[in-house]
């Protein structure tokens, strides 16, 4: 048969397959027993693979005579992969026939579950796989790189946009918010709020209750509002917020009647307790084509007219109501 150790044959060609004259296995390689999923030997080797180039490839003189030429041919049971193939006689009418791969190395590697060590050391195969391999790691990493910055992007524009105090939206998200609403023509109410007594928090019990304080209303606006209204802390105690589609009057009053209630609760600091409330300005926009700056003019105009009116309270621009509160309170 082959003067070769079977230990030499299988290290240097893991694919092979050591023919008698009859045509029956008499040794195969690793690799082969893999692709077959069961012992080769003693099997005919045509019965197991079958030649589909050249076609007259049908028996064992058939397959002699191939000597030299390049075999195309697959197993005939389970994933029949292309194999490329050379046979090589062996005097006394035996055969040695060497398969590989080609082309199909990616398909098999996936089909059979193979790994390097299923191939010769000098296989050009394992080359093609560690490309593939650095390709595919090259893409996981390039997708997960391309998430990350998505996500750090992501991150940095809500930072920008939040307040990191009170974790309410900033200026710059209100100004963002209001001119998307004004360019589309949309109708929205616009609330100025503004906390009453809070310097006298900050100048008697320290900052760090004045911070709690600020917490606890910015709570309250946001249990107060719809989800998709903004709320925003627009400077030091001052908070606006945007109602979009909302311009009912009786319904903006109900919320602005609720929050000032609410805030004017005692606050729990410690073994103390702090005391504000929160007087409010409400401008209406119909979509009549006023620009984002001049409903916040007008919503602080209605700030300061209930501030002057006494504080904890709301009013409405443009209304000539003595007392908008109880009014609107009960008007719907």
């Amino acid at each position: 048969m082959t003067s070769l150790p079977e230990e030499v044959l299988h290290a240097l060609c893991p694919m092979h397959a050591v023919l008698s004259p009859t045509g029956h296995i008499v040794q195969a390689g690793p690799t082969l027993h893999k692709l077959s999923g069961r012992r080769l030997e003693n099997a005919r080797f045509l019965e197991v693979f079958e030649i589909y180039r050249p076609r007259a490839v049908t028996d064992m003189a058939g397959l002699r005579a191939a000597q030299g030429r390049k075999l195309h041919l697959r197993l005939r049971d389970g994933v029949r992969t292309a194999l490329k193939g050379v046979v090589v006689g062996t005097g006394g009418g035996g055969a040695v026939v060497n398969l590989s791969f080609g082309i199909a190395v990616v398909d098999a590697v996936r089909d059979y579950a193979l790994t390097s060590t299923d191939f010769a050391p000098t296989d050009l195969a394992i080359e093609m796989l560690y490309l593939v391999e650095a390709k595919s790691a090259a893409m996981d990493a390039s997708r997960s790189l391309n998430t990350r910055l998505q996500g750090a992007m992501v991150a940095a524009e809500e930072r920008a946009f939040t307040d990191t105090l009170t974790g309410l939206r900033n200026r710059r998200a209100l100004d963002t918010v209001l001119d998307r609403i004004s360019r589309q023509g949309r109708a929205y109410a616009l609330m100025h709020l503004d906390l009453d007594f809070f310097k006298a928090v900050n100048d008697t019990y320290g900052h760090a209750a004045g911070d709690h304080v600020l917490r606890h209303a910015a709570r309250i606006m946001l249990e107060e509002s719809r989800k998709d209204d903004t709320v925003a802390r627009v400077g030091g105690d001052e908070f606006m917020i945007v109602f979009a589609n909302l311009t009912r009057m009786p319904r903006i009053a109900e919320i602005a009647g609720r929050m000032i209630e609410r805030i004017e609760r005692p606050v729990d600091w410690g073994t103390t307790k702090c005391r504000i409330s929160t007087s409010i300005g409400i401008a209406i926009s119909e979509g009549e084509g006023l620009s984002p700056t001049e409903i916040m003019d007008r919503a602080d105009t209605a700030l300061y007219a209930s501030k002057r009116a006494g504080r904890a309270q709301f009013r409405f621009y443009g209304s000539d109501v003595a007392d908008a509160p109880a009014a609107l309170r009960g008007a719907e």
